[in-house]
């Protein structure tokens, strides 16, 4: 596939319209599917010949690349990876693990997981991969809105996670500006700073988005006054929750918001290819499936295909990532995929709802499935709801309770309580106590954030 790369220094400085790219975002889906099929078969003889970590799951599970002769043999008879195989395998073959795929000489950068569950996954990437993943992080923010002469504000953390440093690239092969404060800069000092340099868009989880708005509201700036055009949120669910991007947008002085994917993967970078949609009225992001291939499959069974339009786990595949590649691997997050026509003209497929949970975060509550996203779209669509907040599960006897305990400034009538916990039920379907408490009782969630306390053992 040819891959359309300006000069450095020049990136974007003439291109107008809503495609970076228009031959690869617009091209027949038939086209695609072969292009795909193609570029898997070649991963996987690859993989089996060469990457040692491969030939030995392979042979466990009776698997062979000439077994794969369409899309779904691939996903109907290809076992997946998922992050416990490759944490156990970097233990024993230190330090990348025997799925390296390059020699140590061609890394050209050295990343990581963001060591939130466990010891970081490190992640050698080759010179040649990091460059190629240039191309999707264009289309990626220009697909957003951003423009050359932007000024970019990037509040994801710049350690070990890629997610930082990709937005960055992707900022400096566009043409944009990028202010990379990173997450070590204090908040107050992040809204001077996005107001005094009159910052065109702002790339963060939705959390710390929507913590940026509430600390505004605190010290009473007016961010309609602001230059914010876009907001760009990425790393967690929530990005394509409509109450969710509403409340950021309200509270940040109205900018579009556009969400690039819940599944900020070190793993499957870029991205693993997401790119928001602004025609899309409830959002969502398109998939480029010609750079990573994603397939929405059977929570129980990852060899199963799941209709479009139903729900399942998100498992992906790099197409072209020659060090370390991932194929197949279990993301643990869960969507919806829709394959329709698009306004924007894009024949990308598309998760219309993003990634709205993950599966290890789900909770069994009384029978019934409750995602904590679900949760986060009913309080901040609620008057009282925009503080920062905990959901709490319990064991009382022989049945479990479900407590949201949300941070008020002490001023809200116990009418908003009951009117909450009555929005709660009805969206969830179990019943759900709230309990307002101080202001600053929690920290502040602002990278992949953890508000689930679960008692139950």
């Amino acid at each position: 596939m040819t891959m359309q790369i300006d000069a450095a220094g020049t990136a974007g400085a003439g291109r107008t319209g809503e495609f970076w790219d228009l031959a690869r975002e617009t091209m027949p889906p038939a086209q695609r599917a072969e292009l795909v099929l193609g570029r898997v078969q070649a991963q996987l003889r690859r993989a089996y010949d060469g990457i040692p970590f491969y030939r030995a799951h392979y042979e466990r599970h009776d698997f062979h690349p000439d077994q794969v002769r369409s899309l779904a043999d691939f996903t109907a008879k290809v076992p997946v990876v998922t992050k416990k195989m490759l944490v156990a395998d970097q233990r024993e073959h230190p330090p990348f693990g025997s799925y390296a795929g390059v020699d140590r000489a061609e890394i050209a950068r050295v990343h990581g997981s963001s060591g939130t569950s466990g010891a970081p996954t490190l992640y050698g990437i080759s010179g040649r991969d990091w460059l190629r993943s240039e191309e999707v992080c264009r289309i990626a923010l220009w697909s957003a809105g951003v423009r050359p002469r932007d000024i970019v504000q990037i509040s994801f953390p710049f350690g070990l996670f890629l997610g930082g440093w990709g937005l960055l690239q992707a900022c400096e092969v566009l043409g944009a500006g990028a202010f990379p404060v990173g997450s070590l800069m204090p908040t107050d000092q992040q809204l001077e700073q996005m107001l005094g340099l009159r910052v065109d868009a702002l790339v963060a989880t939705p959390s710390y988005a929507l913590h940026l708005g509430r600390r505004a509201a605190e010290l009473g700036l007016d961010m309609h006054a602001a230059a914010l055009r876009t907001v760009i949120v990425a790393g967690e669910p929530g990005g394509s929750t409509p109450e969710v991007r509403d409340a950021i947008s309200r509270n940040l002085g109205g900018p579009f918001v556009i969400d690039l994917g819940a599944g900020a993967s070190s793993e499957m970078h870029p991205f693993y290819a997401n790119v928001g949609c602004r025609h899309a009225p409830d959002g969502g992001v398109h998939l480029v499936q010609d750079e990573n291939y994603t397939e929405v499959v059977d929570r129980d069974d990852p060899n199963v295909a799941v209709p479009v339009g139903t729900s399942g786990a998100v498992v992906a595949t790099h197409l072209w990532r020659e060090s370390q590649p991932m194929i197949r691997f279990w993301l643990g997050d869960e969507a919806v995929l829709d394959d329709a026509p698009c306004a924007c003209g894009r024949t990308y497929p598309r998760l219309p709802r993003g990634v709205y949970g993950r599966l290890d975060d789900m909770l069994l509550v009384r029978g019934a499935n409750v995602y904590p996203s679900a949760v986060e779209a009913v309080l901040r669509d609620h008057a009282a709801g925009g503080g920062e907040y905990r959901i709490v599960v319990e064991r009382r006897g022989d049945l479990d309770e479900l407590r949201v305990e949300l941070e008020t400034d002490g001023s809200v009538a116990d009418a908003a309580r009951v009117d909450l916990e009555a929005r709660l039920k009805d969206r969830l379907m179990v019943r759900t106590g709230v309990r307002f408490v101080p202001e600053g009782t929690f920290e502040p969630q602002v990278f992949k954030a953890r508000r689930v306390i679960d008692h139950r053992g």
